[in-house]
């Protein structure tokens, strides 16, 4: 498998698809933000990273599975053991490998979080996905995307700037695209605040792990809401702190060891948050505090992770002394 065209080529079902979709009016502001971010202002690893990827070997008889767990490919016949040292390489050179995990054929990618456990804990809650349009709010390399896409989505969006994630992603939709041809799922490299508003399209906007990470929490909010058709399901997943309605812890200057974390609320408060934009019914349906064995560093993911960002006496703590990551799931109709 080879990555000769340019990543701009790798958004060609996607525009195709816009014309005459509920996102058409998205198309020529789209057309210009992909090509500022692919062409004119092109980051300094990227050819490392298409390099890692041309890497990847042509592999005939592929098969997916997107209920699983570890989004299982598979092939018939087996790969060789050439094939498998190609993919191996090719895998590592776009390490860190952060969501997940994914099984590669023979090469399993056991990366820093078990997204999959975060799956598990969101899925039940859920709307039914089948037939809907989606819209995942920094995806990350696209395991929940697919996730997604194996609940029935109709068609899966999702937006990160990372251009690292981006080839992550492109590495298994390029294989997925062997086994199904057609895939209704893309990683657009943009930021929320790129898109332009009101869409009011979407039937479902997920939003997981990136409203702390936002100066103005209740604008990224906003955001969310006009992105949803009337009637349409947020899924709110951010970090909050345990107190009453009206309490916001804001972190001096780090928040486990990372910088851009800005307002963790109650979960009272988030809920006031989503009351006061607007949102119908917005409900807690999942409290969970993250834990070792959910974040970690692994062969895949070799820098620091959670057992760093906790205080090494008192887990209950970050380093700099707030209380450790507690993550909350709140759902909400527009």
């Amino acid at each position: 498998m080879t990555a000769t065209h340019h990543p701009l080529n790798w958004f060609d079902d996607f525009m195709a698809y816009l014309p005459s979709s509920p996102l058409a009016r998205w198309q020529p502001l789209l057309t210009e933000q992909l090509q500022a971010i692919l062409l004119d202002n092109e980051h300094g690893d990227q050819q490392r990273w298409l390099n890692a990827l041309a890497l990847l070997p042509t592999i005939n008889g592929v098969h997916a599975d997107l209920t699983a767990d570890d989004l299982t490919l598979r092939s018939e016949p087996l790969l060789t053991a050439e094939q498998s040292q190609q993919l191996e390489q090719g895998l590592r050179g776009l390490m860190p490998w952060r969501k997940g995990p994914f099984q590669f054929f023979d090469t399993f990618i056991d990366t820093e979080w078990r997204s999959d456990w975060k799956w598990q804990r969101v899925a039940p809650h859920l709307a039914p996905l089948k037939g809907r349009l989606i819209l995942d709010v920094g995806c990350g390399s696209g395991y929940h995307v697919w996730r997604m896409l194996g609940a029935g989505a109709e068609r899966v969006i999702g937006i990160d700037p990372s251009r690292l994630f981006l080839m992550q992603f492109q590495a298994y939709k390029q294989y997925l695209q062997a086994a199904q041809g057609q895939v209704n799922a893309h990683l657009l490299p943009l930021k929320m605040e790129d898109l332009p508003r009101p869409l009011k399209a979407f039937d479902t906007v997920f939003s997981m792990g990136v409203l702390y990470h936002r100066k103005s929490p209740l604008e990224h909010l906003q955001e969310l809401k006009d992105a949803l058709r009337p009637g349409g399901q947020l899924v709110l997943e951010t970090l909050v702190v345990e107190g009453p309605e009206g309490m916001t812890l804001m972190p001096e200057d780090r928040y486990a060891m990372m910088r851009n974390v800005w307002f963790l609320p109650s979960t009272d408060t988030l809920l006031l948050w989503c009351r006061r934009l607007g949102f119908n019914n917005p409900r807690v349906v999942d409290l969970n505090q993250t834990q070792l064995d959910e974040q970690r560093s692994t062969d895949w993911m070799r820098f620091n992770s959670l057992a760093d960002f906790l205080d090494p006496d008192d887990r209950s703590k970050t380093v700099e002394g707030y209380p450790a990551p507690l993550r909350v799931v709140v759902l909400a109709e527009a």
